[in-house]
């Protein structure tokens, strides 16, 4: 059974850091996309970013581009969502899920139970 687990949220002041992790299991992770997304209360999911498989391609939204990074640990299974320069609009609740393709949510088939982010001073 796939199951995706997120930590790391929290509340940050605008110009701060949060490092936020998805640890997988029931699946390998290097073998598959992962993605990162949001939701900020009334509205759209937003892609944020998807890491490909093997291939090594990655997407990031223009709206963190610069701020965030994505990378994978595969000996824990684990990806991370390393964001900086933390905005009062990049409040939401993140999830991981799983596969991703570019900023598409509607291709994902398992999901996280998310986490906050709140920006806020």
């Amino acid at each position: 059974q796939v199951q995706l687990v997120e930590s790391g949220g929290g509340l940050v002041q605008p110009g701060g850091s949060l490092r936020l992790s998805c640890t997988a299991s029931g699946f390998t992770l290097d073998y598959n996309s992962i993605g990162w997304f949001r939701q900020a209360p009334g509205k759209e999911p937003e892609g944020v970013s998807c890491l490909g498989n093997s291939d090594g391609s990655t997407y990031f939204a223009d709206s963190v581009k610069g701020r965030f990074t994505a990378s994978r640990d595969n000996a824990n299974n684990t990806v991370y969502l390393q964001m900086d320069s933390l905005k009062p609009e990049d409040t939401a609740v993140y999830f991981c899920g799983t596969p991703c393709h570019g900023s598409s949510w509607d291709v994902v088939s398992a999901w996280g139970q998310g986490t906050q982010v709140t920006v806020s001073s």
